[in-house]
């Protein structure tokens, strides 16, 4: 799994021009996209990295200030760029893969005591953010 977590001051997502997810105020932004081997053990490092991850102000975490964190699927994060000037998606998991881990990576976020705002699983969405420091971060897990 992969993700890519911005430290941000506003972030909010919309789908035909409605807003279905947003967070004012600092806290995370994080972009995740699924591979065909990600399972339980993926979801639960990366929720709990998103969860504790210090790069809020002050060197804090989402979870020790209580920040919302916006999780937006991303399976362009698996896209392959090295050859010609077509990107492939062959290491991104197809749709009914990815989606019950990316709402999984969700649900333990929430589990673990996040505010957790959502994207629309494989919508055509607007990201608007703002972001603070900048601070982005690329996470992989194992």
């Amino acid at each position: 799994m992969r993700a890519v977590v911005q430290r941000v001051l506003s972030a909010r997502v919309a789908v035909d021009g409605e807003v279905v997810g947003a967070i004012d105020g600092p806290g995370l932004l994080a972009y995740v996209g699924v591979t065909h081997t990600d399972g339980d053990k993926e979801v639960a490092w990366l929720a709990r990295k998103l969860w504790e991850l210090r790069i809020l102000r002050d060197e804090q975490s989402a979870s020790d200030v209580g920040a919302p964190i916006l999780v937006v699927s991303q399976f362009t994060l698996y896209g392959d760029a090295r050859k010609g000037r077509r990107p492939t998606w062959q290491a991104a998991a197809p749709g009914p893969v990815s989606e019950p881990v990316y709402e999984a990576v969700c649900a333990e976020l929430e589990r673990l005591g996040a505010q957790v705002e959502r994207g629309v699983f494989g919508a055509d969405m607007r990201v608007e953010s703002v972001n603070d420091g900048p601070i982005t971060l690329v996470l992989e897990t194992a």
